[in-house]
Parts: C-alpha cells; sequence; structure tokens
C-alpha cells in the first residue's frame, strides 16, 4: 500500500531504512545495528514492529493516518503520541506502571514511539475458545485498572489526555455503525444467518436509544483517567512457545499495552469492556461478581452502567467491524446478543 504522507512511514521490510531512522535519532548506540526487523504482534491500529540489534531487542510503533488493520478506516495520525503522553503520565505511579512497558523515546514529526520489548508474550484472545469457567489475572486486572482510576492528574495532564479525535473514532464504530442497516458489513459472510439476527436489535427503538446514551456519556470529559479499550488484546502474559525472543516477564505475570484509545472518563466503562469480553467468552455469572468485587476505585461504582457498557461491548464486537478471534455458531450469537439487549435494558436482572 503506497500512501502519500508529509512524514517518513517505516515499514517492515525495510530493515536499513529502519536503522539509519533509529541511528538519526540516536537511538542506537554507534556500535549497535539492526539484525532483525519484523511484526511485533498484531498492529490493529498501528505499525507495530520488533527491532533487534546484537544486543536488545525493542519495540517501535508508528500511527498513521488510517488504521492499520483496516486501511480504508482514517484515524488520527498523533494517536501514538496520546500514547507517549499516558505512559508518561503514569511512569511515577508504581501500582501502573510496573505492568506495562516503558516508553523508550518519542519522535512527535513522524508519529514514532519507541517502546520495551517485554519479550516472549501472547494477548490473552485464546481465552474465547478455551472453554474454561475460570480467568486467573481477574485479581490482577481488577487492582490495575483501580489503581488507575485513582490515581489524580493536573488539569494540563486531563487537557493533554482529552483524545477526543480519537473517541470520536471509537464512538462511531462502538455506538453507530454496528446498528445501522446500510454500514455495508456483510453479517452472513461471517456467520450465515447473522444479518437476521442483528436486525432485531437495530429495529428496537429502546435499545438504540438505551446505546446512544450511553455513547452521549462516553463523550463527555469524566473524572478519572481510563485505559479506553481494556480487553484481552490489551492484557500480554509470558509465551514459552515464543522462547526465542528475550523473556523479560515471569509466567505468572500479566501487562498492559495499548493505551492508544485512553482518556478521562467514566470508570464504568473500562469495567464495562472488560465485564463484556468475560461474558463473550463465556464466564460464569460468578467470575463477573469477581471483578465488582476485586475492584477498589476512587469512588462508588454504578453497577449498572457498568453492565450497560458491557451489553455495549458485546453487541459491537458481534456486529460491528472489530471482530474477534471468537468461534460461535449463529445460536450462541443470538444468545449473545440477546443478553446484550438484556444488559443494556435491565442490567438489574443480570444474574436472576
Amino acid at each position: 500500500m503506497n500512501k502519500q504522507t508529509d512524514y517518513m512511514l517505516l515499514h517492515a521490510d525495510c530493515p536499513q531504512v529502519m536503522e539509519a531512522y533509529l541511528r538519526e535519532r540516536a537511538w542506537l548506540q554507534p556500535d549497535e545495528s539492526v539484525i532483525q526487523l519484523g511484526p511485533a504482534g498484531e498492529g490493529n491500529m498501528n505499525l507495530t514492529l520488533r527491532v533487534t540489534t546484537e544486543r536488545r531487542s525493542f519495540i517501535v510503533k508508528q500511527s498513521r493516518s488510517w488504521v492499520e488493520k483496516y486501511p480504508s478506516i482514517p484515524a488520527p495520525e498523533d494517536r501514538v503520541l496520546i500514547e507517549a503522553t499516558f505512559y508518561q503520565a503514569v511512569s511515577d505511579f508504581s501500582k501502573i506502571a510496573e505492568r506495562m512497558p516503558r516508553l523508550l523515546g518519542c519522535d512527535e514529526q513522524n508519529y514514532v514511539a519507541l517502546l520495551e520489548d517485554l519479550g516472549a508474550t501472547a494477548d490473552f484472545t485464546d481465552i474465547y475458545n478455551d472453554h474454561l469457567t475460570s480467568f486467573a489475572p481477574v485479581k490482577e486486572l481488577c487492582q490495575w485498572l483501580a489503581a488507575l482510576h485513582r490515581t489524580a492528574f493536573d488539569a494540563e495532564m486531563q487537557r493533554r489526555l482529552q483524545n477526543l479525535p480519537m473517541r470520536k473514532l471509537n464512538h462511531e464504530h462502538l455506538y453507530h455503525y454496528p446498528l445501522r442497516n446500510d454500514n455495508g458489513l456483510d453479517l452472513d459472510a461471517i456467520t450465515p444467518g447473522l444479518s437476521r439476527v442483528a436486525a432485531v436489535l437495530k429495529s428496537d427503538a429502546a435499545y438504540r436509544c438505551a446505546i446512544d446514551g450511553l455513547g452521549a456519556l462516553y463523550l463527555e470529559h469524566g473524572s478519572c483517567l481510563l485505559h479506553g479499550d481494556f480487553y484481552p488484546g490489551s492484557w500480554v502474559r509470558y509465551d514459552a512457545a515464543a522462547a526465542d525472543v528475550r523473556t523479560a516477564i515471569s509466567a505468572d505475570d500479566v501487562w498492559v499495552i495499548d493505551p492508544e484509545f485512553c482518556f478521562f472518563g467514566p470508570a464504568e466503562f473500562d469495567l464495562g469492556i472488560f465485564v463484556g469480553h468475560l461474558l463473550l467468552a463465556g464466564r460464569p455469572t460468578a467470575l463477573v461478581e469477581r471483578v465488582f468485587a476485586d475492584y477498589r476505585g476512587a469512588a462508588p461504582l454504578d453497577r449498572e452502567l457498568v453492565l450497560r457498557f458491557a451489553g455495549m461491548e458485546i453487541m459491537r464486537r458481534l456486529i460491528g467491524v472489530a471482530q474477534l478471534p471468537l468461534v460461535a455458531d449463529l445460536a450462541r450469537k443470538q444468545a449473545l446478543l440477546n443478553l446484550s439487549r438484556k444488559l443494556v435494558l435491565r442490567p438489574e436482572s443480570f444474574g436472576r
């Protein structure tokens, strides 16, 4: 794909260009050279590359004016700078920073962040099909979220992390696009019969109105700094299968990455995304209750609002663009969409 930009585009197949770029910015030592360059993870939103030299490895992340996985979708090109600001903001708070990669450098002109390489890691997106009822990192993830939500930031940092362009992009794909009849997404190509099932929600005026209300709340400025995309693709763990890559974390650790959708908003949004994905992964009500029990934020949590956001997330992941590696037949997806409606319209009845 060739796109014209007024900044330098990096590529996975150009190690010499990468080395020259890194050397120009003094991000390489004089006697250090790039010996390997390749993708690091899925890179849904951004170009994300692992650079290996004779002595170390690190991650180079560049945001462009489009979504990396979906080049036809425009996106704010400065989003990696927002992510870099997030890392800077939390760097002095050990309970948050210790479960995230360190920011090593930032190039504002070319929208590039240099990040610590966590080593042999894999995300948690296998939970959707593992058929388990437990999820070991629940407590650690809840504690991390609570620490983030409890931390106070000054007015200048709140201004820098409003992240409104990314919120507007996400707002479209969370609250509007999935429920449009003319969005052009062929749901039957994903799961035969899914268009018919989705049409039930799309024609439900009360449901659509409730989703619109959640969307309006999402665009409001709140008091808590949120991760903004707290789902299994943003959590990583040690991956023994990647033993050829430097291992920097232990098998018991969980780390949090990709805070590019961060903003100041309601704590219930992050918790709702978390809960929504546990339910998409088939986890029982008891595990959701553990989330409420283990989370200790700065203010009382609105349980029903958490569940409403969870219902929205289930819906948009099933009938929106951002599909998951979820192996599910039509019956299961219909049951999940029915659950979405229940959570959004009658959250008080959850678990009954």
